[in-house]
C-alpha cells in the first residue's frame, strides 16, 4: 500500500486548501486516517485531525484546526481529504497523511505518505 498526499502550495492568509491523500495497492478497508503537520525547523509533528470508521464515524481535531478544518474519506476512491479554511501563516508546514488499512493477508497496518508542503503568506 502506498499513500500519496497532494494539494499543497502557496496560499494567502485567509484562503483555503483541500489536501488529498490517495491510497493505492491492496486495500479492503480503510479503518482510519489522520493528518499531521511538521512546521519548518521543528522535529515534532502535530496531529491535526483524524477519522475512524467503526460502527460509526468519529472525527477529532486539534485545537488549531477546530472550526476551520474538515477531514473526510471517500471510500470508493480510497482517498482522504483535509480541507482547511481561514489559513494562517502558522499553518505553514509539511502535511502528512497516515492511514490504518486492512487487507486479508496482512491484517491491519498503518501506512504513511510523503508530505505535501503548504506555505501561507501574510
Amino acid at each position: 500500500v502506498q499513500l500519496q498526499a497532494s494539494g499543497g502550495g502557496l496560499v494567502q492568509s485567509g484562503g483555503s486548501l483541500k489536501l488529498a491523500c490517495v491510497a493505492s495497492g491492496t486495500i479492503f478497508k480503510i479503518n482510519s486516517m489522520k493528518w499531521v503537520r511538521q512546521a519548518p525547523g521543528k522535529f515534532d509533528r502535530e496531529l491535526l485531525a483524524d477519522i475512524t470508521f467503526t460502527s460509526t464515524t468519529a472525527t477529532t481535531y486539534s485545537d488549531s484546526m477546530k472550526g476551520r478544518a474538515t477531514i473526510s474519506v471517500d471510500k470508493d476512491k480510497n482517498t482522504g481529504y483535509l480541507e482547511i479554511r481561514d489559513l494562517k501563516p502558522e499553518d505553514t508546514g509539511a502535511y502528512f497523511c497516515s492511514a490504518n488499512i486492512y487487507y486479508f493477508s496482512t491484517g491491519s497496518r498503518t501506512y504513511w505518505g510523503r508530505g505535501t508542503l503548504v506555505t501561507v503568506s501574510s
